[in-house]
């Protein structure tokens, strides 16, 4: 029974069976990341204690793995249906996190009984990823000349900000932490989707938590968890901590604005188009609070300023 998919290229059937549910992962392109790299990163979160879904099965010839079914119940879908939990289900996640962060492990073996390394989340990889911006947001939206000088000062800006960053790039860090990829397991919270996990900045997972593109909070619920993940730390320098936050807070929100347009013009999945105005919210929320912003500020208002300080 074939199940509801992600913004990936995978997709996902439910094996209903008398004894356990299984989960057909199937992948064609980018099958490596979506098959060998998703149970090896998911064999060091069970390593570590955290709930991860096991591997049942792998054809990778024929391009599928089967593993554990998790079910259908997402922390997003239960925050919706139970308004009063959220604050618990957001410690709850704060503590899994800090769990996560904790992970030591960077090589695995892979089921080709292959090792695999954790990359670094290096500053290239996130330059390149709030480009994603300008490759599809902005392009879809001026002419060639208007996006190529856009984009021009872009990078400059977006390399910038990014030599800004002051915490160690030293945790293991999932890069899509959000309530739609935390599952309610029994009484567990579960984790899917870590297939994309490198080892980078420990403010990248909380800001993609709190500030998540699906779910709408308010600035003082965004604080108070924010706060919380502070109290939960043995050590951490709040000032580097904020600092590194808003920044990747922004950088992922354009990449995201940038995935979800290439989403509509390439995939035809139109769908994420719904949720770019509340990431322009967030950016634009974020933007007023460092002044390390002030050169992206000017840039973004320049084309955007109606987006950028929309209610």
């Amino acid at each position: 029974m074939k199940i509801k998919g992600d913004a990936s290229f995978r997709t996902f059937f439910r094996k209903v069976n008398v004894q356990q549910n299984s989960i057909i992962v199937s992948a064609k392109k980018e099958k490596f990341q979506n098959l060998i790299v998703y149970d090896a990163i998911n064999k060091i979160l069970r390593k570590n204690k955290i709930l991860a879904p096991n591997l049942y099965n792998e054809n990778y010839r024929k391009n599928f793995i089967e593993i554990e079914d998790f079910g259908d119940k997402t922390i997003l879908n239960e925050i919706k249906k139970k308004k009063k939990n959220k604050l618990n289900y957001f410690k709850k996640i704060i503590d899994l996190l800090t769990k996560v962060q904790l992970i030591k492990d960077r090589k695995v073996y892979t089921f080709e009984n292959k090792k695999y390394l954790i990359p670094k989340y290096d500053k290239i990889i996130l330059i390149q990823e709030a480009n994603l911006f300008c490759n599809w947001y902005v392009k879809s939206k001026f002419s060639k000349i208007e996006s190529k000088k856009f984009s021009k000062e872009f990078r400059k800006v977006t390399k910038k900000l990014a030599s800004k960053l002051m915490l160690n790039q030293d945790v293991f860090v999932h890069r899509d932490f959000h309530v739609s990829n935390l599952m309610l397991v029994k009484k567990s919270i579960g984790i899917i989707d870590s297939q994309d996990a490198l080892i980078g900045n420990r403010a990248y997972d909380l800001a993609s938590l709190i500030d998540d593109v699906r779910l709408k909070t308010s600035k003082s619920f965004k604080k108070k968890i924010f706060n919380f993940y502070i109290k939960r730390q043995k050590k951490i320098n709040i000032y580097k901590l904020k600092n590194d936050f808003e920044i990747l807070s922004i950088l992922r929100n354009l990449k995201i604005i940038g995935i979800f347009t290439r989403l509509a013009i390439r995939d035809g999945k139109k769908k994420y188009l719904k949720l770019i105005p509340y990431a322009w919210k967030l950016i634009g929320m974020r933007i007023n609070e460092n002044e390390v912003f002030n050169d992206l500020k000017n840039l973004l208002n320049q084309k955007f300023k109606k987006k950028l300080n929309e209610d």
